[in-house]
């Protein structure tokens, strides 16, 4: 738990954090087409809550190995738990929606995401959906392992196909959707990350993450 602690530490600073939450501010109201405003949404190894303290649902909750609960806004549910134990600690088929951001290729195997995915299936009512972003080694080449956690390499084929063996069926598959990092070059001002997402011809030039969305069968 300190490692992982010192990793994210370094890895971005306040000041880039501030700016990190700026962006997803956007990246959020633009996705939020796929989760239901009233309804109860979880966010999966949430970190410092970028996705969950924008988007607007009923409930909001997050998980994480560490205990991230004082940056997260006061009405954000929060439950330290290794997200392949969540069904031991949260109800099931409880869920109109769960996301998951750059956390797959930390787990120790493609078999742990497909359990992790098998999880959210389980944590999802029918007809739910599971959103994930995820960085796409068939894109990033051998940048994917520039950072010392990542474990399993994923490609977009790989991701949906991971997730219909876990019971999803797959809505959209956007395979070049942002850049690899919020370091690289996806401009920070919101107006600009609000144009990016606005124009998908840039998405082809710049895009090295992968946008998957599956529907709980």
């Amino acid at each position: 738990m300190d490692d992982l602690d010192a990793v994210y530490a370094h890895r971005f600073s306040d000041r880039e954090g501030a700016a990190k939450d700026r962006m997803w501010r956007e990246i959020v109201r633009h996705l939020q087409r796929w989760f239901p405003p009233d309804g109860r949404i979880l966010d999966i190894a949430c970190d410092r809550g970028d996705f969950v303290r924008h988007v607007r649902a009923r409930e909001r909750w997050a998980t994480d190995l560490r205990d991230v609960s004082a940056g997260l806004p006061s009405g954000v549910r929060f439950v330290q738990a290794d997200g392949r134990e969540l069904l031991s600690v949260l109800p099931p088929a409880a869920f109109d929606g769960i996301f998951m951001s750059n956390y797959l290729e930390h787990l120790p195997s493609s078999d742990a995401v497909i359990e992790q995915l098998q999880v959210c299936a389980g944590l999802l009512r029918y007809g739910g959906r599971v959103v994930i972003l995820q960085p796409n080694i068939r894109l990033t080449g051998a940048a994917y392992w520039d950072f010392i956690d990542h474990r399993t390499p994923l490609t977009d084929r790989s991701l949906a196909e991971a997730a219909e063996i876990a019971g999803f069926r797959t809505v959209a598959v956007i395979t070049r959707f942002l850049p690899y990092t919020t370091k690289s070059r996806l401009p920070s001002r919101p107006l600009l990350v609000r144009g990016y997402l606005a124009f998908p011809p840039v998405w082809r030039l710049l895009g090295r993450q992968t946008l998957y969305v599956g529907e709980r069968a």
